[in-house]
């Protein structure tokens, strides 16, 4: 799970990390009172989507000489007119995709004097199976050019889970984003809190880009960028608190009311299977073949029949799917479980497009007895090989 860069600011406050003043508005009419409430002269309005790259990103209404998703405002007037050309718009950014993310929010924050950008990151790093700091002196938007380009620039630093983040690792991390004086200082405090954030709140990924130097010599955290392991928000009501479902494939969401493993793609062919390994290798076939796989869509080892049917229906729901592949080993879950699943559902929701199915394991033969009898246009397959060149051949037809 995503949350905003405001919301994972304060976050980070809460744990003693230096952010800046700011207000997150809904409407462009909240601009001025929230630039006022603010130090200024300086104001900087943020595009609040879940995507990187919004200073570089481009408004598809405005044209190609308008200013990006991240601008700089030097009065409150100006404040005000950035907030009434960004909100409702589309904002396409290297991470949006064609599509773009429209923009619901903004933040309007307090501007900072900038003496040095850097690059600050928490992830696990499963080299090691430790959380590793990546960091490096080339912060801000062309980060992902650095990476490509001049990978020696970017360090990694993983911690002791037993010792923690040690003195040791604070001046490894100082010195490859060459930190001294008051910003060497700030590190000692700001480092570990960041490394506590991560764990207590267990999170995937937290990002800081850019973290700066200020002209007087001080660190601040200027963005920030945070992702929740899904498992874990059990245990963080807070953090589930933040979700925001308009930043949300639509069919994700509709996936996690039944604990359905699914991931919006761009291809045009529907995938369901049970087991993640397995939904891989049908999404390899299926590219094999010719064609791109519509989503990921693994529903378990358990699933009953109303899960199946869900399952179902949310691929279907999708636009661009052409043709649908369901791969099923039956192990713990039933064959004859899945195809009364996938029978409900098609008699409920109507099928449009080619449908192959391949079934094997438990109550193989009863499954398949099921699905003949249905009375359905679905095509049987003998195995993943067999089914990934009927479902492409029936799309081409």
């Amino acid at each position: 799970m995503n949350i905003h860069e405001y919301q994972a600011k304060a976050l980070l406050k809460g744990y003693g990390a230096p952010v800046a003043e700011g207000v997150a508005i809904l409407k462009a009419d909240e601009a001025e009172a929230a630039a006022k409430s603010l130090p200024g002269p300086l104001y900087v309005v943020k595009s609040q989507i879940h995507a990187g790259g919004r200073g570089k990103g481009k408004f598809k209404e405005l044209g190609p000489d308008a200013k990006g998703g991240v601008r700089l405002a030097f009065s409150i007037e100006e404040a005000k007119a950035h907030a009434k050309e960004m909100l409702g718009n589309t904002l396409v950014t290297a991470q949006t995709g064609e599509a773009g993310k429209q923009v619901n929010r903004l933040y309007i924050e307090d501007g900072a004097d900038i003496a040095r950008e850097l690059y600050c990151s928490l992830l696990v790093d499963r080299s090691v199976g430790r959380v590793a700091f990546v960091v490096s002196t080339e912060g801000g938007m062309d980060i992902e050019a650095v990476a490509h380009d001049t990978p020696e620039k970017i360090h990694t630093i993983a911690i002791d889970p037993e010792a923690g983040v040690t003195a040791a690792d604070i001046a490894a991390i100082s010195k490859a984003l060459e930190l001294d004086g008051a910003a060497a200082e700030d590190a000692k405090s700001l480092f570990p809190l960041l490394y506590k954030a991560f764990n207590e709140k267990d999170m995937a990924l937290l990002e800081i880009n850019p973290l700066i130097v200020m002209k007087n010599g001080h660190l601040r955290v200027l963005d920030a960028k945070m992702s929740f392991d899904g498992n874990a928000l059990f245990r963080h009501d807070d953090v589930k608190a933040l979700r925001d479902e308009t930043e949300e494939d639509a069919k994700e969401i509709e996936a996690s009311k039944w604990d359905l493993a699914y991931v919006a793609l761009d291809g045009n062919i529907g995938c369901m299977v049970n087991g993640a390994g397995l939904a891989m290798a049908t999404m390899d076939i299926i590219k094999l073949y010719g064609k791109e796989p519509a989503n990921f869509c693994d529903v378990g080892g358990g699933a009953g029949k109303e899960k199946v049917a869900a399952a179902f229906k949310i691929i279907t729901a999708d636009p661009k799917v052409e043709g649908i592949l369901v791969n099923i080993f039956g192990g713990i879950m039933r064959c004859d479980v899945i195809a009364e699943g996938v029978v409900a559902a098609v008699q409920e929701v109507g099928l449009k497009v080619p449908l192959v199915v391949r079934l094997e394991g438990t109550n193989v033969e009863l499954g398949k007895k099921i699905l003949n009898e249905s009375g359905l246009a679905i095509t049987a397959a003998d195995d993943l090989d067999d089914a990934a060149k009927k479902i492409v051949a029936a799309i081409e037809a």
